[in-house]
Formats: structure tokens, sequence, C-alpha cells
């Protein structure tokens, strides 16, 4: 009896545990597959499956600027492009309001010759300073900065001459050694004048150098101006002539002309650049401005140049180039003082907007301004 009532518990256990396993299998069954969902919104624009071996796909170039569409852009600020220059007069600056007047003058009369102010310029500019009852290198740089300030002031008329007188074609000539930066400066200053309404011809009178007129037709086309050249060796004067003949003749007013790098201390190569003159200030044309180009980074040897240039050919104004990838920027100075030649302008870097007018007040700030 009892052997019956155990087989009969096994049997029940058996069929409970079951009964359970069924039931859960049951709860844990996915239910119906469920209905897909909406289709995403497509993109407007579908991106392009690329093999796994295929090259990148290149970026799309650029627009190209078409001839005229270039400008010149905001120009930069001068402090901004002198940090060479500016540093030299670092050590002064750093003296302040107490530091000993004679180790003041001392540090502005370095800072003047290794910014090539020149050995006469620096003289008289450090002989005012021991003068002056001024005390401290603060002092000394308030004295300093009102003494350029006077140098310049005696050249106040920097702008660049046009007449747009009626039947008359205005005529700018760029005189200048190699390497200077004369063409870059031309086509930088035919974008400009173009932005300020000026109608202006390119006359490439560097026939000796083949990649020069290049260079000024690729300018040329940026700035949307014919340029008139000749054949290589031909005599420039006669390229001058037949630019300012063929700018009367299309209503051009202004002429920017080009001229060989002609070493200033040979006197056939200088006769040559008086003869361009000459010629370009023949009935229709008249020359308004002979704008002399100089490397700042050159220092001394610019002043050298600029009194040359300026004996041969009547020079009307300097243009510096380079200024800003140079400590020697303080040849602008000695320029101004010694020879009474005004700066027009000056390159402070490569884009065209860095050729910009030069403010003396901005420079002696950038100079030596706290």
């Amino acid at each position: 009896m009892i052997a019956l009532w155990i087989v009969l518990g096994v049997l029940a256990l058996v069929a409970l545990s079951t009964a359970v396993a069924t039931s859960t299998r049951r709860r844990r069954s996915p239910g119906p597959p469920a209905a897909p969902a909406a289709p995403a919104a497509v993109a407007t624009r579908r991106s392009t499956a690329v093999p796994p071996n295929a090259a990148p796909l290149a970026p799309e170039p650029e627009p190209e600027p078409g001839p005229g569409s270039e400008g010149t852009g905001a120009a930069p600020a001068l402090r901004d492009r002198l940090g060479r220059t500016r540093g030299l007069f670092a050590p002064l600056r750093a003296l302040g309001a107490r530091g000993e007047l004679a180790a003041a003058i001392d540090a502005a009369e370095e800072a003047l010759l290794r910014a090539d102010v020149g050995v006469e310029t620096t003289t008289d500019l450090v002989a005012s300073l021991r003068q002056r009852p001024e005390r401290g290198a603060d002092g000394v740089l308030s004295v300093l900065s009102g003494q350029l300030v006077e140098i310049f002031s005696e050249n106040p008329d920097r702008s660049l001459r046009v007449d747009r007188e009626p039947g008359v074609v205005d005529v700018w000539l760029f005189v200048g050694v190699n390497g200077v930066g004369k063409t870059t400066t031309i086509g930088k200053l035919a974008l400009a004048r173009r932005d300020e309404g000026d109608s202006v011809l390119l006359a490439a009178g560097d026939t000796f150098r083949a990649a020069a007129a290049d260079q000024l037709a690729l300018w040329a086309e940026r700035a949307g101006a014919e340029l008139i050249r000749g054949a290589e060796g031909s005599d420039p004067s006669s390229v001058v002539f037949d630019a300012v003949q063929r700018a009367k003749a299309r209503g051009n007013h202004l002429v920017l002309a080009d001229t060989a790098g002609r070493l200033h201390t040979k006197v056939n190569l200088v006769e040559e650049l008086r003869k361009i003159r000459r010629v370009a200030d023949r009935e229709p044309g008249r020359v308004t401005e002979v704008l002399l180009v100089l490397d700042a980074t050159t220092g001394q040897n610019a002043l050298a140049q600029a009194r040359e240039f300026t004996e041969a050919v009547g020079v009307t104004g300097v243009v510096l180039t380079k200024l800003d990838g140079t400590a020697k920027g303080g040849v602008v100075i000695p320029i101004e003082r010694q020879l009474h030649l005004p700066v027009k302008l000056v390159g402070v870097g490569e884009g065209p907007a860095d050729l910009v007018a030069f403010e003396p007040a901005a420079f002696v700030d950038a100079l030596v301004g706290v």
C-alpha cells in the first residue's frame, strides 16, 4: 500500500514539472512578426558608393577668378606686418618708466642702428634725445616718436598724381634694379586703380626679360587691362610710346609702364631710362609719377639706389616693398630725411591688398608705440 502511494506521488511531481516547463516556453516564444516600419524620407542628396579599392574622390576645385573679377580687399594693419622691425625696440619698451635715462638712450641707439636707420640719422636723433629733459624709457620713446613724426611731416603730399585732363594720358614710370618687385607692384596698382574707377593700360617696358612681360600679362588679365609689349630685346621707349598712343585711342587715361631693372651704376643704362621718360612725356603723354621701387630688405643699399635714380630720372616717390619680411624697415627714415623723397606706398605682404598707402603716424606707432 505504501509503495502504491509512493508511485502516485512521483507521477504527480512529473506531471507538475511538465506543465510548468510548457507554460514557460509559451511565455518566451516570439509573437507574430511586427509590421514593417514606414520607409524613412529619402534625402535630396544621395551618397555615392565607393568601391573598396577606388581612389579617393578629389575635392571640387574653387572657381578661378576671371579677368576683372578680383579686387584688392581690405588693407592690413601696419603694426601687424612690421613685427621684425618693431621687435628691435622691445628692449627699450621693456625698460619702462623706471628705466635709467642712459640705458634707455643706449637701447634706442642700438635699435635705430639695427633697423638700418643709418649712422648719420641715428647720430642726430640720439644727440637730440640727450638734450631733452625727459627721464626713463617712456620719455625717450615719446621724444623719439615726436622726432620721427617731424621727419615725415617734411613730405606731406603722398598722393599719387592723376590729372585726368581731357586729351592727355597720364603716365607712371616704375624704375628700380632687378628683383625689387617692380612688375608685381604694377600689377597690384593696376587692380587698385581699377577699383578706384581709373581706366588703366599696362606697358611692358622691360624688353630684356621675356619673363617680366609674361608676368605683367598675367596681372593685366587679372585687372582686366590691356597690355602693350614688344619683341624681346626691342627698344623699351618704343613700347612706352606705343602704349601711350594706344591709350589715347582707347580712351585710357592712365598708363603704368614697367622698365628694365637697370643697374644704377651703369651710365648707358641710366641714359636709357632718361630716354624712356622723354618719350613718355611727348603728347599726348604726360609723366605724372616716376616711382622708384626699393626692396626694404637691402637696407642702406636701397638708400644708395634712391640717390642715383633721383639724380637720373627725377623720382617723385618711393615704393618700399617687402617691408614685412625684414628688420631693416628703418631705412624709410633716411630716405625721407636725407633725400626728401616721400614714401608713397609700402608692400607688407604678397596679396593684392598688401600694397598700401604709407601712413607716417601708423608707421611710427608700429615702430616705437607702446
